[in-house]
């Protein structure tokens, strides 16, 4: 019994094909182009993303050995807009990335007038260009002749998930899931549909819309010839909440940070919708057998990204793993602090103008310095996150441990900066994979072929535990000191 996952990320698709008790059997990555056609602007083609996800689906199950796949698991990076023609599938327009800030100035406007209360009370977002809804509106204005077309029923729109299930099914299956729904800014969290009222605000088509399923559900079956048979596919979840099941934590309290392109952080608290203080997020942790579980979300835009500006901008290193033993070498007198703010600040902040900048430069700030700082850039920002989830649920205080998944957690001096600079246990898995795992999983459980919840949450098993070794008086020296350096971005 197999499962394959499909992970559609930002900068690359990978598919990984588990065993029944998930384990990784085999995987397959291939990166694709960004295009930024304007600052602020962030795109990619959709060919690239339905072509790399569809290779690397092959060549996963290739690498396995061929075994019989029994189910399939998506997860996705999420917000993420595509709009495409139901009789053809082509899109009218390439996909406007989560990370896009073009519609900065609608959102603005929309707040002006009063609206960003009774978009939270319903979907548990904020009025951001970081969410689904103002894509959409872009596209449909600006593609000529879209905006009729759509309401006419001729076009489709979906999250990414929802476009690979398309071209997975050949257009039989125009679905999503809760998660992804979620993040939308069109989807009432605690009804659990479209939302009219959001339609009417952001000039959306309901007939647009896909129809909203758990996130372990019959979202339909593959084309036959893509895998040799048809394969249904059974569980669906947006990456970060696909994470937070992979890392087990279905308990209330209970809270993990995914560091890819972005960093993530998901506090479980239950049957219960928090509306934050702090401007976190209310979200959909997952939802089975119809109930959803809710979850306060902090979001930052950079974390991996910046070692990959690093890479591809600076030039200053050649792979990204090159970091760890280049921030070993900083020197520590100097106290270089990186805001990362390419695309502007998400939570806490909320500040798509917002634009990166470095502190502290002297003249032997060299490549070693700029490498520490990066790193220790994804500290500083999970510590505003911290921060703001400790004040809205009781239970992120000294007790609390935080799990961590993604790419950059095989950096140690970024995992113990992270511990430091929180006060509080990291803790990370010995599979790291939890984003696809989570997705595994959900199909599984769908098919019968991986326990319940509780029973999965016993197979976690702990890689290593940071412990915090920074002293309280200098870690709010640094974290003090960081805080000035985002207040300074925020008002240029």
């Amino acid at each position: 019994m197999t499962i394959l996952a499909m992970d559609q990320g930002t900068t690359s698709s990978r598919a990984l094909v588990f065993s029944d008790d998930l384990q990784v059997q085999a995987s397959a990555q291939q990166e694709f182009e960004q295009h930024f056609p304007r600052s602020g602007w962030v795109e990619h083609d959709a060919d690239d993303i339905w072509t790399t996800s569809a290779a690397t689906a092959r060549g996963a199950i290739e690498k396995a050995g061929n075994p019989r796949i029994d189910a399939i698991g998506i997860t996705n990076q999420r917000e993420t807009v595509l709009i495409w023609d139901r009789k053809t599938g082509k899109p009218i327009y390439r996909a406007i990335v989560w990370q896009d800030r073009r519609t900065a100035d609608l959102c603005d406007r929309l707040k002006d007038e009063g609206h960003e209360d009774a978009v939270r009370a319903v979907t548990g977002l904020l009025l951001d260009p970081y969410f689904s809804a103002t894509k959409i509106a872009w596209i449909l204005d600006q593609v000529e002749g879209a905006r009729a077309r759509a309401e006419a029923g001729e076009l489709a729109f979906g999250t990414v998930d929802c476009f690979l299930i398309w071209k997975l099914t050949g257009g039989r299956s125009h679905v999503t899931d809760a998660t992804n729904a979620s993040r939308t800014l069109l989807y009432d969290i605690r009804k659990g549909d479209w939302s009219d009222d959001m339609c009417r605000l952001f000039n959306v088509p309901r007939a647009i819309l896909p129809d909203v399923l758990d996130s372990a559900a019959e979202f339909g079956t593959t084309r036959a010839d893509l895998f040799g048979r048809e394969i249904p596919i059974q569980g669906v979840a947006g990456d970060q909440q696909a994470a937070t099941v992979g890392q087990a934590c279905f308990d209330p309290g209970m809270m993990k940070s995914t560091y890819g392109t972005g960093c993530f952080a998901l506090l479980n608290t239950g049957e219960q919708a928090v509306t934050s203080e702090n401007r976190l997020l209310t979200t959909i942790a997952y939802q089975l057998d119809g109930k959803p579980v809710y979850a306060l979300e902090g979001s930052i835009f950079i974390a991996g990204a910046v070692v990959q500006w690093l890479r591809d901008g600076l030039k200053l290193i050649r792979e990204a793993k090159e970091t760890q033993s280049l921030s070993e070498q900083a020197d520590d007198s100097q106290q270089i602090i990186m805001v990362p703010a390419f695309t502007g600040l998400g939570a806490p902040h909320w500040n798509p103008r917002a634009r990166g900048a470095v502190f502290g430069l002297t003249r032997n700030t060299g490549p070693a310095e700029f490498a520490r700082a990066a790193l220790e850039s994804v500290g500083f920002q999970t510590r505003d996150l911290w921060h703001a989830m400790a004040a809205d649920w009781q239970g992120t205080g000294d007790a609390a441990v935080l799990r961590v998944d993604g790419g950059m957690t095989a950096s140690e001096p970024a995992m113990q900066f992270l511990a430091d600079i929180l006060g509080a246990p990291v803790d990370r898995p010995v599979n790291t994979e939890t984003t696809a795992q989570g997705a595994a999983w959900l199909a599984g459980f769908r098919a019968d072929l991986c326990p319940g919840p509780q029973e999965y949450a016993k197979a976690w098993r702990l890689d290593r535990r940071f412990e915090p070794q920074m002293s309280g008086t200098e870690r709010d020296r640094r974290y003090s000191a960081w805080q000035r350096a985002v207040q300074a971005v925020m008002a240029v």
